[in-house]
Protein backbone atom coordinates (compact mmCIF):
# COMPACT_ATOMS: atom_id res chain seq x y z
CA UNK A 1 0.00 0.00 0.00
CA UNK A 2 1.50 3.47 -0.66
CA UNK A 3 0.12 7.03 -0.10
CA UNK A 4 1.64 10.03 -1.59
CA UNK A 5 1.17 14.06 -0.45
CA UNK A 6 2.02 16.43 -2.94
CA UNK A 7 3.13 19.83 -0.90
CA UNK A 8 2.21 21.50 -3.89
CA UNK A 9 -1.05 20.63 -4.14
CA UNK A 10 -2.03 20.17 0.11
CA UNK A 11 -0.31 23.72 0.38
CA UNK A 12 2.78 22.11 2.51
CA UNK A 13 5.15 25.20 1.41
CA UNK A 14 7.20 27.13 3.18
CA UNK A 15 9.90 30.27 2.30
CA UNK A 16 13.62 30.53 3.95
CA UNK A 17 16.39 32.36 2.88
CA UNK A 18 19.90 30.75 2.44
CA UNK A 19 23.17 30.56 1.10
CA UNK A 20 25.16 28.10 -0.39
CA UNK A 21 28.97 28.22 0.49
CA UNK A 22 31.11 27.72 -2.56
CA UNK A 23 28.67 27.43 -5.36
CA UNK A 24 28.85 30.38 -7.77
CA UNK A 25 25.41 32.35 -7.02
CA UNK A 26 24.24 30.67 -4.89
CA UNK A 27 26.53 31.26 -2.14
CA UNK A 28 24.84 35.04 -1.95
CA UNK A 29 21.99 35.04 0.49
CA UNK A 30 18.56 34.78 -2.04
CA UNK A 31 15.46 32.71 -1.18
CA UNK A 32 13.29 29.95 -2.02
CA UNK A 33 9.74 28.95 -1.88
CA UNK A 34 9.76 24.97 -0.82
CA UNK A 35 7.13 22.22 -1.04
CA UNK A 36 7.74 18.97 0.73
CA UNK A 37 6.22 15.66 -0.62
CA UNK A 38 6.17 12.60 1.12
CA UNK A 39 5.27 8.75 0.30
CA UNK A 40 4.17 6.09 2.77
CA UNK A 41 4.63 2.66 1.71
CA UNK A 42 3.70 -0.22 3.96
CA UNK A 43 1.08 -2.87 5.24
CA UNK A 44 -2.62 -1.53 5.03
CA UNK A 45 -4.41 -1.89 8.59
CA UNK A 46 -8.05 -2.34 7.91
CA UNK A 47 -7.30 -0.47 4.80
CA UNK A 48 -6.05 2.20 6.01
CA UNK A 49 -2.01 2.51 6.01
CA UNK A 50 -1.96 5.87 8.26
CA UNK A 51 -4.60 8.71 8.53
CA UNK A 52 -3.29 11.72 6.30
CA UNK A 53 -4.22 14.10 8.82
CA UNK A 54 -1.81 12.52 11.42
CA UNK A 55 0.92 13.02 8.29
CA UNK A 56 0.30 16.60 7.38
CA UNK A 57 -0.29 17.98 10.93
CA UNK A 58 3.43 16.30 11.06
CA UNK A 59 4.44 18.24 7.97
CA UNK A 60 3.07 21.48 9.03
CA UNK A 61 5.00 21.78 12.17
CA UNK A 62 8.08 21.03 10.97
CA UNK A 63 7.44 23.57 8.07
CA UNK A 64 6.36 26.14 10.57
CA UNK A 65 10.14 25.46 12.77
CA UNK A 66 11.80 26.80 9.36
CA UNK A 67 9.28 28.89 7.94
CA UNK A 68 10.04 33.09 6.72
CA UNK A 69 13.63 32.09 8.40
CA UNK A 70 17.09 32.33 7.62
CA UNK A 71 18.47 28.59 6.85
CA UNK A 72 21.70 28.32 8.66
CA UNK A 73 23.73 25.09 8.90
CA UNK A 74 25.27 24.07 11.93
CA UNK A 75 27.59 21.20 10.77
CA UNK A 76 29.13 23.15 7.72
CA UNK A 77 32.00 25.65 6.91
CA UNK A 78 30.58 28.60 8.50
CA UNK A 79 31.57 30.26 11.58
CA UNK A 80 28.75 31.10 13.96
CA UNK A 81 28.83 33.41 16.73
CA UNK A 82 25.64 33.78 18.59
CA UNK A 83 23.94 35.68 21.06
CA UNK A 84 20.53 38.05 20.38
CA UNK A 85 22.19 37.86 17.14
CA UNK A 86 23.83 35.64 15.13
CA UNK A 87 26.50 36.48 13.19
CA UNK A 88 28.29 34.13 10.27
CA UNK A 89 31.45 34.46 8.43
CA UNK A 90 32.87 32.32 5.70
CA UNK A 91 35.48 33.32 3.15
CA UNK A 92 35.20 37.47 3.78
CA UNK A 93 31.99 37.10 3.64
CA UNK A 94 29.53 38.41 7.32
CA UNK A 95 26.37 38.08 7.73
CA UNK A 96 24.05 39.49 10.62
CA UNK A 97 20.59 38.32 11.58
CA UNK A 98 18.36 38.62 14.44
CA UNK A 99 18.58 35.00 16.33
CA UNK A 100 14.85 34.76 15.98
CA UNK A 101 14.91 34.92 12.39
CA UNK A 102 17.46 31.71 12.01
CA UNK A 103 16.52 28.18 11.67
CA UNK A 104 19.96 26.38 12.74
CA UNK A 105 19.54 22.63 11.23
CA UNK A 106 22.13 19.74 12.20
CA UNK A 107 23.11 19.58 8.26
CA UNK A 108 26.23 20.34 6.42
CA UNK A 109 24.21 22.62 4.06
CA UNK A 110 20.99 23.80 3.04
CA UNK A 111 21.15 22.16 0.03
CA UNK A 112 18.00 20.75 -1.42
CA UNK A 113 19.27 17.07 -0.94
CA UNK A 114 20.31 18.32 2.63
CA UNK A 115 16.89 19.26 3.54
CA UNK A 116 15.30 16.50 2.08
CA UNK A 117 17.52 13.86 4.30
CA UNK A 118 16.93 16.58 7.61
CA UNK A 119 13.16 16.33 6.83
CA UNK A 120 13.05 13.02 6.32
CA UNK A 121 15.40 12.02 9.90
CA UNK A 122 12.36 14.11 11.69
CA UNK A 123 9.57 12.68 9.82
CA UNK A 124 10.90 8.87 11.11
CA UNK A 125 11.02 10.04 14.64
CA UNK A 126 7.88 11.54 14.05
CA UNK A 127 6.01 8.50 12.24
CA UNK A 128 5.38 6.29 14.96
CA UNK A 129 3.64 3.12 12.87
CA UNK A 130 4.81 -0.04 12.94
CA UNK A 131 3.23 -0.65 9.99
CA UNK A 132 5.41 2.02 7.49
CA UNK A 133 7.93 0.10 5.96
CA UNK A 134 9.28 3.03 3.82
CA UNK A 135 9.39 6.68 3.46
CA UNK A 136 10.44 9.22 0.96
CA UNK A 137 10.60 12.53 1.36
CA UNK A 138 10.76 15.59 -1.47
CA UNK A 139 12.16 18.73 -1.44
CA UNK A 140 11.50 21.34 -4.16
CA UNK A 141 13.32 24.69 -4.34
CA UNK A 142 9.98 25.92 -6.78
CA UNK A 143 8.40 23.96 -9.12
CA UNK A 144 9.70 21.52 -11.31
CA UNK A 145 13.31 21.07 -9.17
CA UNK A 146 13.49 19.45 -6.03
CA UNK A 147 15.74 16.20 -4.56
CA UNK A 148 14.26 13.23 -2.59
CA UNK A 149 15.77 11.24 0.17
CA UNK A 150 14.71 7.43 1.19
CA UNK A 151 14.18 5.68 4.58
CA UNK A 152 13.69 1.59 4.21
CA UNK A 153 12.69 -0.44 7.50
CA UNK A 154 15.88 -3.35 7.69
CA UNK A 155 14.66 -6.71 7.68
CA UNK A 156 15.46 -8.42 10.88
Amino acid sequence: MEIRIDGWQSNLTFSCAHFLADYSKCSRLHGHTYAIHLILRGEAIDGILIDFRVVKDILRRLIEEIDHKVIIPTEGKFEIREDEEVEIKYEGKRYVFPKEDCAFLPIFSSSAENLASYFLSRIIKEINASNINEIEVGIDEGRGQGAWAKWQRQSV
